[in-house]
């Protein structure tokens, strides 16, 4: 017989075991791996108990970043555990409700990640994401609607306020976000509309907003400095917007009949 090694076992059956054994080394490995992030998981029976399922978390791994940093995972820091939900019943694992007003507390899908509080960096080490201002040499395209100088209205039909400004993504050259200037309580004040959340209507000089509405944009999540943006408020920018998604008004709450 030819490739046996005894009248039972011959190479190509050596082989066969070794791929089940490497590809269940595999799995195993990766299941290990992707527990880095998000484990372990909140446990309702307080914490006596470690929830992380088999195989257990990995160790400690160290990761070296861009610019000298380093970053360790898992990191076992837990995501706002002040959150301001409470569950709607007295069971494991009941659904959470928010407990003040979702939009601004950041719950449910105006909720975002603790991000660190710096900007995104480009290669070349510098801020990515600043206002136009800020960029030399930078226009807009003659044939498409320059926004700025339009009105924002909101999902409400109503003025919101005005764009004066738009923010560039330098690594990847495209609009983040356009700067509105808006007027709350306490005075004049600009804030930051996703682009993806706005629609231009270059023949009637509008900016359609249909995630929020008008009076909302006077909470929208501020920012330290007036010529970049930082991960963590980028985070909360844009979960206030896909907040008002469903919060926005007390119509979308609920299902559709």
């Amino acid at each position: 017989m030819h490739g046996a090694i005894t009248s039972y076992i011959d190479v190509a059956q050596i082989c066969l075991y070794a791929f089940w054994i490497f590809f269940a080394g595999l799995i195993f490995y990766l299941r290990r791996e992707d527990k880095r992030e998000g484990y372990p998981l909140d446990s309702d029976r307080g914490g006596r108990v470690i929830v992380q399922g088999f195989p257990a978390m990995p160790g400690l791994k160290t990761f070296r970043l861009h610019g000298g940093r380093t970053a360790t995972a898992p990191n076992i820091r837990a995501d706002r555990r002040d959150a301001p939900v409470a569950p709607i019943g007295g069971f494991p694992g009941a659904p959470m409700e928010p407990t003040g007003d979702p939009m601004i507390d950041g719950v449910g899908p105006a909720s975002y990640a603790d991000r660190e509080d710096v900007p995104e960096m480009t290669a070349e080490g510098i801020p990515s994401i600043v206002p136009m201002r800020s960029v030399a040499d930078t226009t807009i395209e003659p044939n498409d609607p320059d926004p700025r100088g339009m009105e924002v209205i909101g999902a409400d039909g109503r003025v919101a306020g005005v764009v004066s400004e738009i923010w560039l993504d330098r690594a990847e050259m495209i609009i983040r976000y356009l700067e509105v200037g808006v007027t709350t309580a306490s005075g004049p004040r600009s804030v930051l509309l996703p682009m993806t959340m706005a629609k231009i209507n270059g023949r009637w000089r509008q900016v359609k907003v249909r995630a929020i509405l008008a009076g909302q944009f006077a909470n929208v999540p501020a920012i330290a400095s007036p010529n970049q943006v930082t991960k963590r408020e980028e985070d909360r920018i844009v979960g206030y917007y896909a907040g008002g998604t469903l919060y926005a008004s007390p119509t979308r709450m609920g299902p559709v009949i």
